[in-house]
């Protein structure tokens, strides 16, 4: 049978100089960074509302987590084929529904469902948004677009845990997920108005999609986020069967795609040192981000003795420095090119990292804080600069797949990161239980943690200036 492909038409970049085209696109990163944070402050407040364990609760933040991680990848590939746009704006309609559905379920296991939904809507807002940038903007000004973009993620991030704080105490945990409804309804309304619209030519035949190599990759990736997820940093049999069963999807995954006609990814994608470089970068560096948010909180309670109030008030400053750095590092990316901010940036992070595990625990609060304004600044940098150097150059008809498979090496990093890096700080402090371990034992655990962070931002500048020893910009 003949088979016929989809062409998505590149589309001529527009004028940004109006503030609601990109409005449009920076509501939806704010969504999706939102609707991961903003749930967890409410987990204990769930688990008195349904009388359930907390292991049950976690699965209103899991399955939100897995479905973006699973469906980013197929999320920007279908975008790819059938439009940018009217995917795009069928993923806010059902973050949009599914915002309400979360609030108005019954029961725990309807919340659950509903924060899948929510989590399938937020995979296509986030890997659509991105791929967005390079028809809207011009590639001039692509560097200052990807920095309001992560200014908003983190906006996003930061801003969770406050708000879902104050509407937990004001109208109950429903709140959590209602306050989606309105921003979800205005972000649907921007885009229907300013984005471009699509342009194909052809029609779509079976042949144009990869269901097998979407399903394998979609069942990989859960299975490796559940064995990074699941026993909370302790690695048991289930994980190692759940590692085994990622590890045989991605045998099976490769061989697919080598033989589909339409593969979901192109094995020779991956001959590009550049590209390769770009999304193990932003894997390792996801991965050393994550300390922050992970050992960080243990370090300030255990370590200095701060109080709850205090510990979120700190946690929420790499957010604040990444959301205030976000759009001068596109201004610095579009002015002194990608590759050399990236490089800055990733030694920016090292820099921190060692700082941190070099201070003694005497120099308190400001020993803590100034490596972490380092680290979370140099973040801002890398993410911004390497997300540009990708998509600047991108053949528009893959856009939309390497944005998804630039958000899916982030969250594996992520992922990865709050397993082992819990596990190695946990290990570091003697193990057993946190509450117990003394303020030093708890202060050289965050510096061995540390330590082995800015090892990992090593290994990510040495390949990122291999894969960029050629650069175009």
């Amino acid at each position: 049978m003949k088979t016929l492909h989809v062409q998505v038409d590149a589309v001529t970049p527009v004028s940004t100089s109006g503030r609601w085209p990109l409005a449009s696109l920076a509501l939806p990163m704010l969504l999706s960074a939102l609707g991961t944070s903003i749930a967890n402050v409410g987990l204990p407040t769930l688990v008195q509302a349904f009388d359930a364990s907390f292991q049950a609760v976690q699965w209103v933040v899991l399955a939100y987590l897995l479905a973006v991680t699973t469906l980013v990848v197929s999320a920007g590939r279908l975008g790819d084929t059938f439009g940018r746009r009217r995917l795009l704006l069928a993923g806010l309609g059902l973050f949009t529904v599914a915002s309400a559905l979360c609030g108005l379920a019954p029961t725990l296991g309807l919340l659950i469902a509903a924060r899948a939904l929510q989590g399938v809507g937020a995979a296509v807002m986030m890997a659509l948004t991105l791929a967005f940038v390079g028809e809207m903007v011009p590639k001039a000004q692509t560097g200052r677009a990807m920095g309001l973009l992560a200014t908003m993620s983190a906006t996003g991030t930061a801003l969770g845990p406050s708000l879902g704080g104050v509407l937990i105490a004001a109208e109950g945990w429903p709140a959590l997920f209602y306050v989606n409804v309105p921003l979800g309804v205005l972000a649907l309304g921007l885009a229907y108005r300013h984005l471009p619209a699509d342009r194909r030519s052809g029609s779509v035949a079976r042949g144009a999609l990869d269901p097998l190599g979407s399903a394998l990759l979609a069942l990989t990736l859960a299975a490796y986020a559940l064995t990074m997820t699941l026993g909370r940093g302790h690695f048991g049999g289930l994980n190692a069967a759940l590692l085994l069963a990622a590890l045989g999807g991605l045998a099976a995954f490769v061989r697919v795609e080598a033989k589909a006609a339409a593969p979901l990814i192109r094995p020779a994608m991956f001959r590009d040192a550049a590209l390769c470089a770009s999304l193990a970068a932003s894997a390792l560096v996801a991965t050393v981000m994550m300390a922050t948010l992970v050992v960080g909180p243990f370090h300030l309670a255990r370590g200095l003795g701060l109080g709850a109030v205090e510990v979120g008030l700190v946690v929420s400053v790499g957010p604040l420095v990444v959301a205030l750095a976000g759009v001068p590092a596109g201004r610095a990316t579009d002015r002194f090119g990608a590759r050399r901010i990236t490089l800055v940036g990733l030694q920016v992070m090292a820099l921190g990292a060692f700082t941190l595990a070099a201070l003694p625990a005497g120099q308190g609060l400001p020993g803590y804080l100034v490596p972490l304004v380092l680290i979370t600044a140099g973040y801002a940098l890398f993410q911004t600069a390497n997300n540009t150097a990708l998509m600047a150059g991108a053949d528009p008809a893959r856009r939309g797949l390497l944005s998804g498979l630039l958000n899916l090496s982030r969250n594996l990093g992520l992922i990865t990161g709050a397993s082992m890096m819990g596990a190695l700080f946990m290990a570091a402090a003697g193990g057993g239980d946190i509450l117990a371990v003394d303020p030093g034992s708890v202060a050289m655990a965050t510096r061995i943690t540390f330590a082995v962070a800015g090892g990992l931002v090593l290994v990510a500048l040495a390949w990122v200036g291999c894969g960029l020893r050629n650069p175009a910009d």
